[in-house]
């Protein structure tokens, strides 16, 4: 941090502003600039608020130097832990699949034995259901959280499912594994707060508008609360363009891990919106290093009540978990020691063509998925 001090304060004036940053356990060198006489900290103040040194007398301008989201920087642990499934830290990336909304018990159970049967780890519903228009179906409420859990029960899968506020972090703990917080809640940091006094993990999903940085600050809001269990999803932002539902911000995948160990998972369906891009948007999130997929799955796409149309089949889902496991292998293969891309192999990857599955092969010596 550096206070660029009033100009003309003079040497005594000087000495008060340091006399109180020392008063504040606060280390400050001062500096004389071509225009400027400044204060550069070296006390570490990240955690600090930045109005205890502007309403210092003397002081005009606070400029703060890097990221304030120690925790998010500084957390050690790269892997969430459920029961059975471990998500981060270089485990092979898991699925998260089901349907947008619960939309009956019979339906649940059929698509979560579905979704398990062709890969998935863990099961989505949504119980509530924000939506843009109050008119729309907003979810199933408590019987669909009931709904999810005899859902886990049958298939031994951890369930995710949105909470919208405290009333509803109480209604779904018994219910859910992960808590998520939606993309319209990011910035919503009393909840925040509230998931972060839990014991469940929390998928984090990032705002339709928000800079990486926002993202993070987000996370450290979670890890405030000592619930240290945090997933980032990056769900695509919105932008100019029109052609798809958002935007997929790839790239912030491989940024969210130079600056954390938090695990990073992707979700193309809410990204594009269009079926029809969901399984390539699936293979190049885990081409750039992301730990998982969430993604929305119907028995029958077309009729799904919530997001008809980014909603993919179990054998689309079965499709992009093979895609998921060649993408593994060889993306091992090129980071194990002493292998080149040259000498790489070949991994097995399944295709469809006019909806009838054949054999391919990802070349890792140049060639693209074929």
């Amino acid at each position: 941090m550096i206070l660029v001090l009033e100009k003309g304060l003079g040497q005594y004036g000087e000495r008060e502003v340091l006399a109180k940053l020392d008063a504040l356990g606060v280390i400050g060198q001062l500096g004389r600039l071509y225009t400027d006489t400044v204060v550069v900290i070296e006390s570490d103040v990240a955690t600090k608020p930045t109005h205890i040194f502007s309403q210092i007398e003397g002081v005009s301008k606070v400029l703060r130097i890097g990221q304030s989201y120690p925790k998010v920087l500084e957390h050690k642990e790269s892997t969430v832990k459920l029961e059975r499934v471990v998500i981060g830290g270089g485990a092979k990336p898991i699925i998260i699949a089901g349907p947008c909304s619960v939309e009956g018990l019979d339906q649940l159970l059929q698509l979560a034995d579905g979704v398990k049967s062709v890969g998935a780890s863990i099961l989505r519903g949504g119980a509530f259901k924000p939506r843009t228009s109050p008119y729309e179906f907003c979810g199933l409420q408590e019987a669909g959280l009931a709904y999810l859990k005899e859902a886990s029960r049958n298939t031994g899968m951890p369930v995710v499912s949105e909470v919208m506020s405290e009333k509803q972090i109480e209604a779904a703990h018994d219910y859910v594994d992960i808590f998520q917080i939606g993309a319209r809640n990011m910035y919503n940091y009393e909840l925040l707060k509230e998931v972060g006094r839990t014991n469940k993990p929390v998928l984090l999903k990032r705002a339709l508008s928000a800079t990486i940085d926002e993202f993070l600050y987000a996370a450290e809001y979670v890890m405030l609360g000592g619930n240290n269990q945090v997933i980032l999803c990056e769900r695509g932002i919105r932008t100019f363009e029109t052609k798809t539902r958002n935007t997929l911000d790839l790239s912030a995948v491989p940024i969210l891990k130079s600056l954390t160990k938090l695990p990073v998972i992707v979700d193309p369906s809410h990204a594009t919106g269009k079926r029809n891009l969901v399984r390539s948007m699936s293979r190049a999130a885990i081409a750039c290093g992301a730990d998982g997929l969430m993604l929305e799955v119907h028995q029958n796409p077309s009729k799904s009540i919530s997001d008809a149309e980014q909603a993919i089949s179990v054998e689309d889902l079965a499709l992009i978990n093979s895609d998921l496991e060649a993408l593994y292998q060889a993306l091992q293969i090129m980071d194990a020691p002493n292998t080149s891309a040259k000498n790489a192999g070949e991994a097995k990857i399944t295709e469809s063509v006019e909806g009838q599955p054949i054999e391919g092969q990802l070349v890792l010596s140049g060639s693209a998925i074929s």
